[in-house]
């Protein structure tokens, strides 16, 4: 069986913590397949596969790379975070399913317990109780509240007695399908603009299905609609796009670009060709 990793670690800006973090990916026998680092979110994502034994390795191996190199408290960037290793969650590829993605989500978040004492949380198809489903609930309050929240019993980390690692924070570990990270940015300073657009797309407020979206600054000309798509199929990425590009017309707004984080299936692609220029897919 092979299976995808999609660390999110909270470092962005210093290339020899993401490079340092590579390397611990080798070490464990995994296969980086991409990275990407943005300075704006203060984050760095990396695409990683590997057989079981490998992604697992791998995961625990970043998240005591975030302990010893990345201090929370000091940490400013746009995009939330709980952790040093914020997000870390495991995917299906080849011979293998969700439930065995699980099986090894809750394996990761034992052993970084045991050896780093970083409490985690357990989202997704991953979740033990229902209102951790989504990660932007496990998230909510970031860092900085995450004592408080997790004082409450109900809110106790799914690994470990301790709400939040004092450097490190905690971990959100989950298990889904493969998800398609991709941003569109906006020839505006308007961030409002760009939240009023991303409430109307989204799952949660009566948008597109399996649409998530939040907004963002970027720099003093330009705010950013971040986007995940849980499932392609059914919310192919020329339909968000085409979305977000007449709500944005009817503000006055330009589409100034799209950027795609990680990797996308083949899929994905062949459909958005196959509406901008007619090419047959595959």
């Amino acid at each position: 069986m092979l299976f995808e990793i999609v660390p999110n670690l909270s470092e962005g800006r210093d290339a020899s913590i993401v490079a340092e973090a590579v390397e611990s990916i080798e070490r464990a026998g995994a296969t980086l397949l991409h990275r990407t680092s943005d300075a704006v979110h203060h984050r760095s994502v990396l695409t990683i596969a590997g057989t079981a034994d490998c992604v697992v390795e791998a995961g625990v191996a970043l998240a005591g790379v975030a302990l010893e190199r990345i201090d929370l408290r000091t940490h400013r960037g746009v995009h939330p975070r709980i952790g040093a290793l914020d997000v870390l969650p495991f995917v299906p590829l080849r011979g293998a399913t969700v439930a065995d993605a699980v099986k090894l989500a809750h394996r990761a978040g034992r052993t970084i317990w045991e050896r780093y004492r970083i409490p985690c949380f357990y989202y997704g198809a991953a979740a033990r109780f229902e209102a951790r489903a989504l990660l932007a609930s496990v998230r909510r309050g970031e860092f900085e509240r995450l004592a408080e929240r997790f004082a409450d019993p109900a809110w106790a980390p799914d690994e470990g007695d301790v709400g939040l690692h004092p450097t490190a924070g905690a971990i959100a570990i989950g298990a889904r399908e493969i998800l398609i990270a991709f941003n569109v940015e906006l020839e505006t300073a308007d961030l409002g603009a760009a939240r009023e657009i991303a409430r109307a797309i989204r799952e949660r407020d009566g948008g597109l299905t399996t649409l998530r979206a939040l907004a963002f600054p970027r720099n003093d000309g330009c705010v950013q609609v971040s986007l995940n798509v849980t499932n392609y199929s059914a919310t192919p990425l020329y339909r968000v796009v085409e979305l977000i590009r007449a709500l944005a017309a009817r503000r006055g707004i330009a589409v100034a670009g799209c950027e795609l984080i990680g990797l996308v299936p083949r899929a994905a692609l062949e459909t958005s060709a196959a509406y901008y220029l007619g090419v047959p897919t595959l």
